[in-house]
């Protein structure tokens, strides 16, 4: 039996108590790796976007007042100055009643101060006839005005997708300051588990765990690193998480924390260091045997075996810890508003959480479907899932058509079941 079951908000609590997440470091890498990092620090823009005046279409540089009154059936005439290219500095200046030929993206020369396209102009010989009027800035982008020299180009804490990336370059920059990714320690445990790729004999099954935990961890930032499948033998459980410890910010075990004879992962963290296990079982369903630990100051994971649950319990409690240490700071977790397909059951005296799918029906109303299988083995209890419903355990049931809110597994299913309603 557990010693005594604690609320998730104790969970919580005795958690914040004992560990207090914050960012393992900084690092210097190329845009080459940037991707999916977390900046931090402010980057100021060493230059203007773009750094010169530049024309926005193919056409001609002239000054604006030469272009006044012009007009299809009464043209401007203006003596052509010469040609301006992209990819090198103007060799002409536009005086009064002259222009100069410019295509897209080419500086603009001295003495014009906008671009009348191509498209309203006639070119004969030295003489360029212009039938519209344009005013002063038309059709060029000024130097700065994308990113003025000085300005705050990125803030700390953006996380790089190819657009922030794309700022970088544009600002010269080939290097860039980020966050550590926090090294998580990755075990499985059981006699039942067989590594992926590997023969599976009769009554064993592959390790879900390992794969799907790495998985979470890199969403989150950080860096996972798996140390394979470690039998429940106090010796080799001991060494296991020893070198984990040495090595890794954090730890996540999987399996070996309910209550039966091989279960011996919370016995072990109490050799290994202070003040050891601080939390060994949750009152939640499903993952009630989990256990948490910290040890000489770094934090210990160990969910429970059945895929479901571990990462019920991750999205609880590990990711939060996670993108902290990352450097990504608070997480909000995207919501959406539902009703309830069908009347749901919580487990008697514990904090439920239910996986649900979402659709809309002909209404136009989005409902939540709970997932046909409940099983906590089941990987499919996730694959499945678009998010899940909490019900508080003092909450005997919800009936069907209630208002709930789902919070998401895949916030890219929120926009999709947004984009069905629009039509």
């Amino acid at each position: 039996m557990f010693r005594k079951l604690v609320s998730i908000e104790e969970a919580k609590q005795i958690l914040a108590q004992n560990f207090t997440p914050k960012p393992v470091g900084k690092e210097r890498v190329s845009l080459s790796v940037a991707y999916n990092r977390i900046l931090d620090t402010d980057v100021t823009s060493p230059l203007n976007v773009p750094p010169f005046a530049r024309s926005t279409v193919d056409g001609y540089a002239v000054k604006s007042a030469d272009t006044f009154g012009a007009d299809e059936d009464k043209p401007i005439v203006l003596k052509l100055m010469g040609q301006i290219s992209v990819g090198e500095a103007p060799k002409v200046t536009v005086q009064k009643g002259t222009a100069a030929q410019i295509v897209t993206g080419a500086p603009m020369p001295e003495g014009a101060d906008a671009v009348v396209m191509v498209e309203y102009t006639t070119q004969k010989g030295k003489d360029i006839l212009v039938q519209i009027a344009v005013s002063k800035g038309e059709n060029v982008m000024k130097a700065g005005s994308d990113i003025k020299k000085g300005e705050t180009a990125l803030k700390k804490g953006t996380i790089f997708s190819s657009h922030e990336i794309g700022v970088l370059a544009a600002l010269g920059l080939d290097k860039i300051e980020v966050f550590k990714r926090p090294r998580v320690a990755i075990i499985s445990t059981g006699a039942e588990v067989v590594e992926p790729g590997k023969p599976l004999p009769l009554g064993k099954i592959y390790d879900i765990n390992a794969p799907t935990l790495s998985a979470a961890v890199a969403e989150c930032g950080g860096e996972p690193l798996n140390y394979g499948i470690v039998q429940d033998q106090t010796v080799q459980m001991g060494a296991a998480l020893k070198k984990a410890l040495s090595i890794a910010d954090v730890v996540i075990t999987s399996g070996g924390v309910s209550v039966g004879p091989t279960d011996i992962i919370p016995k072990v963290l109490n050799t290994l260091g202070k003040p050891g296990v601080i939390v060994y079982g949750i009152a939640v369903r499903p993952g009630k045997p989990t256990a948490m630990a910290v040890v000489d100051g770094k934090p210990v994971f160990s969910l429970p075996g059945h895929p479901a649950s571990a990462l019920i319990i991750f999205h609880l409690f590990v990711r939060p810890v996670l993108v902290e240490m990352a450097g990504r700071g608070e997480e909000h977790r995207v919501t959406v508003r539902a009703v309830t397909s069908e009347r749901l059951f919580p487990a008697r005296g514990r904090h439920t959480f239910v996986t649900v799918t979402l659709k809309r029906d002909k209404s136009g109303k989005t409902l939540a479907s709970p997932v046909p299988t409940g099983l906590s083995g089941a990987i499919t209890t996730l694959a499945k899932a678009d998010g899940f419903i909490e019900i508080p355990e003092n909450q005997q049931f919800v009936d069907t058509g209630a208002k709930v809110t789902v919070q998401l597994f895949k916030p890219d299913k929120y926009y999709s079941l947004s984009r069905k309603q629009k039509s």
